[in-house]
């Protein structure tokens, strides 16, 4: 990533947004759930408007400004992926679905094969 920092220090008015936050998270909970009464309208806007207030708050702090950073170094990243062509995900697909063909076989036949040794050979058990 681009933006990378070793140590970041956490200033007081920064946990405060975060409590601040918090404290709107919960507030809007508590909102929607006592607006039972009021209908559905005010309950979702009381929702939804305590939601965005505490997102608001969020993104204002240190740790907000970080995860938008980590965000945008993120998406520059897949921006970056070479994605592979029709055809070759087809045959990548098939060799995929070749293995788990050959490996399944294997695994069946080893069974088969330790099923008979121990059962009819060393302990004479007939099915």
């Amino acid at each position: 990533m681009a933006t990378t920092q070793v140590q970041t220090v956490n200033t007081g008015a920064d946990k405060a947004k975060l409590a601040v936050a918090a404290l709107l998270v919960v507030g809007a909970l508590a909102a929607f759930y006592l607006l039972g009464k009021q209908g559905a309208l005010a309950q979702w806007a009381a929702l939804l408007l305590g939601l965005g207030l505490a997102a608001a708050t969020f993104f204002a702090s240190e740790a907000g400004r970080q995860l938008i950073a980590f965000g945008k170094d993120a998406w520059r990243e897949v921006r970056k992926v070479v994605w592979p062509a029709r055809k070759e995900a087809i045959q990548i697909t098939a060799y995929v679905f070749g293995f788990v063909l050959v490996m399944a076989l294997f695994l069946w036949l080893t069974d088969k094969t330790l099923e008979w040794l121990f059962y009819d050979l060393i302990l004479g058990w007939k099915k």
